[in-house]
């Protein structure tokens, strides 16, 4: 009987890798199950594309990824064939998001975002290696920022970017400023560059621990919340195949990843 041809897309932060010490490795069973296979792990992350970059070199990951919530795709030159990466983008420029943020600052919104922090600050904050502090800041579409008002100025402020046609969404640590799109854009815009690989619809497995990860998780076939810090948040609609780590983390990742292999005969 023939293995229907699956796909995973999956958060990092929380998700793939520990929220506090960006661990992957527990993962690793899960991980090698699908290299073998040769099912496609698509990265989809709030993080930028030099930082996912690094992380796909320890990974072995060759796949295209998804990065800053969305705000592009990037398909890797030997994925297409061609000499150079090629970023597909979705929303607006930083600029445009720090132009907006600094009108509200100056309307007293109370926030402190990446491009206000050094490289050093942004490390202490994150955890981060300054080396991957300095990749974070290297941002094209999205602006996080750790809100430091009341929840009643919170929604004023999520108002005015949305005057805008701005988005606010939560994340495992930060709040992201971004357009109007989501990781569950890129992911759609994959799955029919895949669709068209493979000759047919791959079985698309979504997993995520945060609201920012509720469109990806709710587009995917199949939906897999990591437990997390956020995770009672991510709401899921009745539908027919959905679930729930009970670890957090990668190990949960490794867990649910292998059951649902197991599930489909690989």
């Amino acid at each position: 009987m023939e293995h229907p041809q699956l796909i995973i897309f999956t958060d990092l932060d929380g998700t793939l890798l520990d929220h506090d010490t960006y661990s992957w490795q527990p993962a690793t069973p899960a991980l090698e199950r699908l290299q073998a296979a040769g099912i496609p792990v698509v990265l989809s992350s709030s993080k930028t594309a030099a930082e996912i970059e690094s992380l796909r070199e320890e990974l072995d990951n060759r796949e295209p990824y998804i990065v800053e919530n969305g705000a592009a795709v990037v398909l890797p030159a030997p994925w297409m064939g061609a000499a150079d990466d090629k970023a597909i983008h979705f929303g607006a420029s930083r600029e445009v998001l720090l132009s907006v943020l600094q009108d509200l600052r100056e309307d007293g919104a109370p926030f402190l975002g990446f491009a206000d922090m050094s490289v050093e600050q942004l490390a202490e904050y994150t955890g981060l290696a300054p080396d991957m502090a300095a990749r974070a800041q290297r941002r094209h579409g999205t602006e996080p920022l750790l809100w430091q008002g009341s929840d009643e100025e919170l929604k004023a402020f999520e108002a005015a970017l949305a005057e805008e046609n701005l988005r606010l969404v939560q994340g495992g640590r930060f709040y992201h400023v971004m357009g109007q799109f989501d990781k569950a854009d890129g992911a759609r815009f994959l799955l029919g560059k895949y669709r068209e690989r493979f000759g047919k619809k791959p079985v698309s497995i979504a997993l995520g621990d945060s609201p920012n990860d509720q469109r990806m998780l709710e587009s995917a076939d199949i939906a897999v919340v990591i437990r997390g810090v956020n995770s009672d948040q991510v709401v899921l609609s009745a539908r027919r195949h959905a679930m729930r780590s009970i670890k957090p983390g990668p190990a949960g990742w490794n867990d649910c990843v292998l059951n649902l292999l197991f599930e489909y005969g690989y």
